[in-house]
């Protein structure tokens, strides 16, 4: 983890849940989990170890409820539930959440979200804003629903990256990937990531007997044609 990496807690009741968003967390560049918890006392538990900067957290917790804990963060956060009650959409966002997305929601809506979010910090980056500075990190929460028509550049290894999970067959991970095409695993993951936020991949976790689970990559159910 670098020391400019912002730091992520993902707090769901589902341990799978909880694993499957802080490996979309951590497949973002400058983005680090700094754990998980799957009730609130173990949140509170992390919290207590070292600063956070962003807090992920459903609603439903065995524990007590997700909105409270919200309420009591020093640090930002935003709510990721099941839940579709408008109330509990109102409350979330007096409690001081900067977004709210309701499960089950595409591996690229989270993505888009952090994005956003490391986009709004850079804004309030400055020690002193102005009404326009300040606008514009709201508006930065909001990612963008459209398309952008620009032109991209082309990235053979990029295209070696997607060439690779579609001939596999079968799901790769980042260093598996990256013995099959002679690059670094950083630069495979760099690159997997741009193709899980674009849609062209899906992320999925690969549970051992031990240890963590590792993120793994497949093709959508329709892949994207690479771009040039």
């Amino acid at each position: 983890m670098a020391s400019s990496d912002l730091t992520v807690l993902v707090v769901d009741d589902d341990f799978r849940v909880a694993n499957l968003h802080a490996g979309i967390v951590d497949s973002i560049a400058g983005f680090a989990v700094a754990g998980t918890a799957n009730t609130l006392a173990a949140a509170r538990d992390i919290l207590a170890a070292g600063p956070v900067d962003l807090a992920l957290v459903d609603v439903y917790l065995p524990d007590g409820s997700g909105v409270d804990f919200v309420r009591e963060l020093r640090c930002d956060a935003m709510v990721l539930t099941a839940s579709t009650d408008s109330g509990t959409v109102r409350a979330a966002l007096a409690a001081g959440a900067l977004a709210f997305l309701v499960k089950p929601f595409p591996h690229t809506e989270l993505a888009a979200r952090l994005a956003a979010y490391a986009r709004y910090r850079r804004i309030l980056s400055a020690p002193q804003v102005d009404n326009a500075r300040v606008d514009a990190a709201i508006q930065a929460l909001r990612p963008a629903t459209h398309t952008s028509t620009a032109p991209t550049v082309a990235s053979p290894t990029k295209d070696l990256v997607l060439h690779s999970i579609l001939e596999a067959g079968t799901p790769l991970s980042a260093a598996e990937v990256a013995t099959a095409i002679g690059i670094s695993r950083a630069t495979a993951q760099r690159y997997l990531a741009t193709l899980v936020a674009t849609g062209t991949l899906r992320m999925s976790l690969r549970y051992g007997s031990t240890g963590r689970p590792e993120q793994e990559y497949s093709a959508t159910s329709r892949p994207a044609k690479s771009e040039r």
